[in-house]
Formats: structure tokens, sequence, C-alpha cells
């Protein structure tokens, strides 16, 4: 299974970006090679609207099953939650440290989304 996890930089080492749809990287990591590629998000960091949305087409279009993310608005858990990717919340520091916490159970399936939408 493929997990995307918004991240600033490109290693398991890297900062867990909070934001979703101007995240800065996503983090593609499978589960069954631990293996993991990253895909920048650098078309949507200054995007003036549609951020949330372009950003959920990059994780459905990498393959993810799975987001981890700090945070997650409602047009872009709208799109994700429709192409059936789980979408996590967290408040990890590190990739690796999301990574642990979902690969122990101790992550939540978020009902719904987290924060205002950007143009609201």
């Amino acid at each position: 299974m493929k997990i995307a996890i918004t991240t600033t930089g490109n290693t398991l080492e890297a900062a867990i970006d909070p934001r979703f749809g101007r995240a800065a990287n996503f983090l593609i990591f499978d589960t069954e090679n631990k293996t993991f590629a990253t895909v920048d998000n650098v078309q949507n960091l200054n995007a003036a609207q549609g951020a949330g949305i372009q950003s959920a087409m990059t994780v459905i279009n990498s393959g993810a099953e799975a987001l981890i993310s700090g945070h997650c608005g409602p047009k872009a858990f709208r799109v994700l939650n429709e192409a059936k990717i789980k979408i996590y919340t967290t408040e990890a520091k590190t990739v690796k440290e999301a990574l642990t916490l979902y690969e122990e159970g101790k992550l939540s399936v978020a009902k719904d989304a987290d924060v205002e939408g950007h143009w609201m």
C-alpha cells in the first residue's frame, strides 16, 4: 500500500508539513517494499485558489491509498474521500514519526475536514 505524507523535505527525517494543499512535497511511502519517492507540490505553493483540490489530484495520481497530514480542508477532504483515500491527521514532527504512529495503529481516520477552506 502507498501512503502520501505531506512534508517540507524529501527524506524520512524531514518535517511534516502541517498544510495539505500548500505542502511543499508529498513523500509517497510504499509499505510493502519500505521504499519511497517524493513528489513536489510547487505548483500549488502560491496558487491563488484551488490548491487543495489540485493537491488531492496529485495524491490520487500517485496511487496512494492513504494520506497523512497535519490538516486537511473541506474541498480537498471531499475529493480525497470520493477517491476512497483514507485521511489521517497528525501532530507528528517528522515523516518517520508519522509512519511509526500509523504502523502502530495510533492514527485515526479523519471523519471530516479539520480546517476551514482558504477562501471561506
